[in-house]
């Protein structure tokens, strides 16, 4: 019971680990890759009974080594479960929208970047009224960030913010006060894109951000921590 339990337990951890990697590798679509994920799920769920019960037998049997190979498993198979139990988690406590923006009036707009949303299941163009009052209950935080300082020190310390955080600069107009960049998701290889505007106010200079995912209803909240991250950097800066 142990031995199998042990199996189970590293084959589920290796098909939790292809199913971001054979995705960001395109051996598969995305939604392949979530099955992938929730089989691996499923398969660490047996592992885990299957170490729990066979540790239990040798520790009462006094097969100490056993009982730590499975204790050892078991932990293993609570990891890969805790995965995709935490992302189901946060998709119920944040709304199934993937477009997030600082001004939803008047939203921050792609342009270098639409080409490269040409085959994206999600549109670039703003879902309007619907979606803002959804981002307003769910993020009330999210707004636009105004500086005192002067617009074009403003476009350079954003710049500089993107290159620090690992962004991917795609565009960056400082006549428009536009930039575009994106940002790759750790384990599916997601690419949400980003576009910031930089614009004069009477105090200085107003920033806006948008980020929006290219796949998937929901973004899981990552395009708002993902504005949250680049606003409180820029306003670190000096």
């Amino acid at each position: 019971m142990v031995f199998g339990g042990s199996v189970l337990a590293v084959l589920a951890a290796v098909t939790t680990m292809l199913s971001g990697f054979g995705t960001q590798s395109e051996w598969w679509d995305f939604r392949v890759g979530f099955m992938v994920l929730k089989w691996g799920a499923y398969s660490a769920a047996v592992a885990g009974i299957l170490c729990f019960g066979g540790g239990m037998w040798a520790s009462m049997s006094g097969h100490y080594h056993s009982a730590f190979v499975a204790a050892a498993c078991l932990l293993l198979s609570m990891i890969v479960m805790g995965i995709p139990w935490s992302w189901k988690h946060t998709v119920s406590q944040v709304p199934p929208i993937h477009d997030i923006s600082t001004d939803m009036v008047v939203p921050p707009e792609f342009v270098r970047i639409l080409p490269l949303r040409k085959n994206a299941p999600n549109p670039a163009t703003y879902g309007g009224l619907e979606i803002a009052s959804q981002q307003r209950e769910a993020y009330p935080d999210l707004t636009s960030l105004v500086l005192d300082r002067p617009t074009d020190h403003v476009f350079v310390q954003a710049l500089d913010v993107i290159d620090h955080i690992g962004w991917e600069l795609v565009d960056a107009s400082p006549t428009e006060g536009r930039i575009e960049a994106v940002d790759t998701t750790f384990w599916f290889g997601f690419k949400d894109d980003v576009v910031i505007r930089v614009l004069p106010s009477k105090a200085g200079s107003k920033v806006d951000v948008r980020s929006v995912s290219r796949v998937g209803r929901s973004d899981v909240g990552s395009n708002a921590r993902r504005i949250r991250t680049f606003l409180a950097s820029m306003n670190a800066q000096e």
